[in-house]
C-alpha cells in the first residue's frame, strides 16, 4: 500500500468561528468546520473514512489503468504476431509462385533452344546437300566445257551474241521469280521458317545448276567463235602475204 493510506489524519488547530458556537479545524491542509452538536473526533472520523475511499478509488483506478495496459498491449502483441503470420505466409506463397513461374519458363527457353536447333541442324543438311549438288554440276559443267571446247571450236562467231542475248533474258526471268518465291516464303512466317529455307536452298541451287550450265555452254561457244575468228585472221594473213610477194 502507499505511503498515503497509512498516513493518519492531524489536527494543526481548532478556534471558534462565531457567534454560533462552530469551530474549524485543519485536518492533512484540509479545514472542517464542526457543527455545534457534533464532536471534533466525529467529524475527524468522518473525513478520515473519505480519505480512505478517495484513496481506495484511486488505487482500484491505478490498478484498472494498469490491466487496461496490460490488455491493450496484450493486444497490440498478437495483432503484431498475426501481421508477421500474414506477412510470412504472404512472402511464401510470391516466393513460391516466382519458382513456378521461373520454372515454366526455363521449360519454355528449354524447348525454344531444342526446336532452334532442330531447324538449324535441318537447314544445314538442307545446304550441305545443295552445296554437294552445285558442285558435282559444276564438276559435270566444267568437264563438258573442256569436251566441247576441243571437239566443237568450228561453230560460228555469231551464236556468241544470241547466246548472250538469251542468257540475259533467262537470268532476269531466273532471278525475277526467285525474288518473288523468297518474298512467298518470308511472309508464310517464323513457325515454317525452317522447311521454306530448306525449299528455297533446293530451288536456289537448281537455278544455280541451271546458270551454270547455260554459262558453259555460253564458254564453249564463245571458245568457238574464238577459234573461228582466229583461223579467219591467220588465213585472211596469210593471203595477203602471198599477195604481197606476188607483186
Amino acid at each position: 500500500m502507499s505511503d498515503e493510506t497509512s498516513t493518519v489524519p492531524t489536527v494543526k488547530s481548532a478556534q471558534a468561528a462565531s457567534t454560533d458556537n462552530l469551530s474549524t479545524a485543519e485536518v492533512n491542509d484540509t479545514k472542517f468546520t464542526q457543527v455545534g452538536s457534533q464532536s471534533l473526533q466525529t467529524q475527524v472520523g468522518l473525513n478520515e473514512a473519505a480519505n480512505k475511499q478517495q484513496i481506495l478509488n484511486m488505487e482500484k483506478g491505478a490498478e484498472l489503468d494498469r490491466i487496461n495496459a496490460e490488455f491493450f498491449a496484450g493486444q497490440d502483441i498478437r495483432r503484431t504476431q498475426a501481421t508477421g503470420a500474414e506477412n510470412r505466409l504472404a512472402t511464401q506463397t510470391a516466393g513460391e509462385e516466382t519458382r513456378a513461374t521461373q520454372r515454366v519458363a526455363g521449360e519454355e527457353d528449354r524447348a525454344t533452344v531444342t526446336t532452334t536447333g532442330l531447324e538449324t541442324r535441318k537447314a544445314l543438311e538442307t545446304a550441305g546437300v545443295q552445296d554437294r549438288l552445285l558442285r558435282q554440276a559444276a564438276g559435270e559443267q566444267d568437264r563438258l566445257t573442256q569436251t566441247d571446247l576441243l571437239s566443237g571450236q568450228e561453230r560460228q562467231i555469231g551464236l556468241r551474241g544470241q547466246e548472250e542475248r538469251a542468257a540475259i533474258r533467262e537470268t532476269g526471268t531466273e532471278t525475277r521469280q526467285l525474288r518473288e518465291t523468297e518474298g512467298a516464303q518470308q511472309r508464310l512466317g517464323i513457325e515454317t521458317t525452317g522447311t521454306q529455307e530448306r525449299l528455297s536452298e533446293a530451288e536456289r541451287g537448281t537455278q544455280q545448276r541451271a546458270t551454270i550450265g547455260k554459262t558453259a555452254q555460253e564458254q564453249r561457244t564463245t571458245g568457238l567463235q574464238q577459234e573461228m575468228f582466229r583461223r579467219y585472221k591467220e588465213n585472211r594473213d596469210y593471203e595477203q602475204a602471198q599477195a604481197a610477194r606476188r607483186v
